[in-house]
C-alpha cells in the first residue's frame, strides 16, 4: 500500500472545514499532526489561515507572489554594454547606481559572462555550433597542424 502524502491545497480545504466546524487554530493544528504527522502545517501556518478565513477570504490557492520589484531594467545594463562591452561590474554598478552583486545576477539572468574582458552572450550561436562541428570532424592532424 503506497503512503498518502497530502498536498497544501488538500491541508488547506480540510483547515477550512476545521474552521467551518468552529475549531480553533491550535486545536485544528494538534489534530493535523495526529493525523498528518511530519507532513501536517505549522501552528503558524494554521493560525495565519485561520486569520485569513475570519477576514472573509476563503480562496485557499496560492496567492501569486510579486517578489521584490526591480532595482533596473535589463534594457539599461544592454545599452550600456553594446556601448562598450568590457565594462566591469563595479563601472557597471556605478553607472546604473546599483549593488555590484545585483548587476552580476542580471547579467547571469541575461545569459552574459565576461570572456577575455568582454561581456558575451554564452549561448552559442547558430554559426559557432557549425565551426565546433567542423573542426570535430576534422582530422586531428589537420586542427594541430601536422602534415
Amino acid at each position: 500500500m503506497s503512503k498518502f502524502i497530502s498536498k497544501k491545497q488538500h491541508l488547506r480545504e480540510v483547515l477550512l472545514h476545521y474552521f467551518i466546524l468552529k475549531k480553533s487554530a491550535a486545536e485544528t493544528h494538534r489534530l493535523f499532526v495526529d493525523i498528518y504527522g511530519e507532513h501536517a502545517p505549522s501552528k503558524t501556518s494554521c493560525k495565519e489561515w485561520f486569520r485569513r478565513f475570519n477576514s472573509g477570504d476563503f480562496d485557499v490557492c496560492d496567492k501569486k507572489c510579486e517578489g521584490a520589484s526591480k532595482k533596473f531594467e535589463d534594457a539599461e545594463l544592454q545599452a550600456l554594454l553594446e556601448k562598450d562591452s568590457c565594462l566591469s561590474l563595479d563601472r557597471l554598478a556605478k553607472e546604473l547606481n546599483i549593488d555590484r552583486s545585483t548587476v552580476g545576477k542580471r547579467l547571469h539572468a541575461m545569459g552574459m559572462v565576461q570572456k577575455e574582458g568582454n561581456w558575451v552572450s554564452y549561448k552559442l550561436k547558430e554559426r559557432d555550433m557549425e565551426r565546433c562541428l567542423v573542426i570535430c570532424e576534422m582530422p586531428l592532424g589537420i586542427v594541430i597542424g601536422y602534415n
